[in-house]
């Protein structure tokens, strides 16, 4: 489960931004920023369920209010898509300074707009990932169009959005219309995932096809479905925030963490919280899940413990036919290995080699092997017998011992 701390820092225009950092419980493996929509806050829930996810594998995130938004400082009509630039700059300082560079960028809508011309000015970002963003940040001018004649005439108009009293300024107009998004994508040279639904009603897919066009590979396009542009499904924002962790671990630099003594010393699971029953697993720089059915009281966010001991089985009988294939030459393409697992009565495992006096239940793992290539029967049977020689094969056959102790 991420420790969260609630930290400041000032941003663009001096004012006091009120933030939360969220940190893995456990070793840090990279950290990321997230930078909120036009008029939304750091609390909004695609931000605290993608921190979230971030967090179980590894990478801490920095979500903060933008100048005059939310907790923090300043007054909202001085600000600017410039100022919020500045302000995403400003906590990229921040963790640079007390932390570590971030190697990821997250921003959704207006603020997705505003991470991708802040990209190139933080070096150490690797991966850039944007949710409903619009391609041009005049874009959002939408929300305010009948009050722009008063807001040229007077240079400021007073007005509501999304139920909240706001002053713009003509500064604030002039200055998205000034901003040229597309262009700095095409020199942004970073990893760029685009998440947008087809049907976002504030800003249209056309602005994800603008950008995606604009960008140089490594380049990704994540259809959003269904979701609306604020993601108020929770479901959605489950998705968003799990793909968006996943893609982003490929841009964590592995090494640096090995290098810091950080990696983990054999398998760590500590309950998340999240729900009944899951778990994080930590292994060496991979990071898992475990979980059971909703049928038992899980969330089904994950394989379940017997899951992984299939896994286990699985895994290594491929691994151990390999090998062997291998040094025999034997030209074997591919090999597949489906594993089942059940508590049968002794008496009734036929293919099970039991000593007669047993009784009760056992477990029983059967192996469905499939091997591909042009091999004849005889070495077909050779590899089959193989499998047994599997060293987790042998664990589990064999009477292993357990010690368990109190943690240091």
């Amino acid at each position: 489960m991420a420790k969260v701390q609630n930290i400041k820092f000032n941003g663009s225009l001096g004012s006091s931004l009120a933030a939360k950092l969220h940190l893995p419980d456990g070793p840090t493996r990279a950290y990321a920023i997230f930078a909120h929509c036009f008029t939304c806050t750091k609390d909004i829930l695609a931000a605290r369920k993608i921190a979230d996810e971030l967090s179980k594998r590894g990478i801490a995130l920095l979500r903060f209010d933008f100048t005059g938004l939310g907790a923090s400082a300043g007054d909202f009509e001085d600000t600017t898509f410039t100022s919020n630039i500045g302000d995403i700059l400003s906590a990229a300082d921040y963790l640079r300074q007390n932390y570590e560079a971030p190697s990821i960028l997250i921003g959704h809508s207006l603020g997705g707009a505003a991470t991708l011309a802040a990209a190139n000015d933080v070096p150490e970002a690797k991966a850039i990932a944007t949710i409903g963003a619009p391609a041009d940040a005049d874009h959002v001018i939408h929300n305010f169009s009948d009050h722009l004649d008063e807001i040229e005439v007077n240079g400021l108009a007073e007005l509501k959005l999304a139920g909240r009293p706001f002053k713009i300024k003509r500064e604030f107009v002039e200055d998205l219309r000034n901003q040229t998004i597309a262009e700095r994508v095409s020199k942004m040279n970073k990893a760029l995932m685009v998440l947008h639904a087809p049907n976002d009603a504030t800003v249209g897919i056309e602005n994800a096809a603008e950008i995606y066009t604009a960008a140089k590979h490594p380049k990704s396009f994540v259809s959003l479905d269904t979701a609306d542009h604020l993601l108020s499904n929770p479901k959605d924002v489950a998705y968003t925030a799990e793909v968006i962790a996943a893609w982003a671990s490929r841009y964590v630099d592995y090494d640096h963490v090995a290098a810091q003594g950080e990696t983990v010393v054999g398998v760590n699971v500590t309950e998340t919280k999240e729900g009944k029953f899951q778990n994080a697993i930590r292994v060496g720089h991979h990071s898992l899940i475990a979980d059971e059915p909703e049928s038992v009281g899980g969330h089904d966010t994950g394989p379940t413990p017997y899951d992984y001991l299939n896994i286990a089985l699985g895994a290594c009988t491929s691994m151990t036919i390999r090998m062997y294939a291998d040094f025999k030459k034997i030209p074997l393409n591919r090999v597949s290995v489906n594993v089942t697992h059940d508590k049968v009565h002794a008496q009734d495992c036929e293919a099970c080699e039991l000593d007669d006096a047993a009784s009760g239940k056992i477990d029983r793992f059967e192996r469905a092997i499939t091997l591909e290539g042009d091999f004849d029967e005889a070495t077909q049977e050779k590899m089959l017998k193989i499998a047994d020689k599997c060293p987790v094969h042998k664990t589990l056959e064999a009477n292993a011992a357990i010690v368990t102790k109190f943690a240091d």
